[in-house]
């Protein structure tokens, strides 16, 4: 299993990648193993606010539904529509083509509260 090191990780098994005043936001490799093959990815509008810890979109695998969840606040700047077209980009490319939203952030102190590499990793026993 993949865990980026320059990645921020959530305890709900989302990453952010943060770029300046962008984070890009995803499902772990993890997460995507555990729901099974993804066959539909349901994401928020551009523009919309999404906040730390709520949910922003579902994915919806073989196996079950689950919420997507902001692992930190700010406005919807892009949704990636390939993931929406091919939603099994996520079982492949989790941390590439697999990614959900770009977000410009408004509280970059929120990424503090996030988890390292090594934090995700003893937490799902890794």
């Amino acid at each position: 299993m993949n865990f980026p090191e320059n990645l921020k990780y959530t305890k709900d098994h989302e990453w952010i990648r943060i770029e300046g005043e962008t984070g890009t936001v995803g499902i772990t490799d993890y997460a995507q193993g555990e729901l099974g093959d993804v066959v539909f990815v349901e994401l928020p509008a551009v523009g919309k606010s999404v906040k730390q810890h709520e949910a922003f979109g579902t994915i919806e695998a073989v196996k079950a539904v689950s919420d997507l969840y902001a692992p930190m606040s700010g406005a919807v700047t892009e949704i990636n529509v390939a993931v929406a077209a091919t939603p099994d980009a996520v079982n492949k490319d989790p941390y590439g083509k697999g990614w959900m939203v770009k977000v410009k952030l408004s509280s970059p102190g929120e990424a503090a509260g996030l988890l390292d590499a090594a934090a995700y990793r003893k937490l799902i026993g890794k």
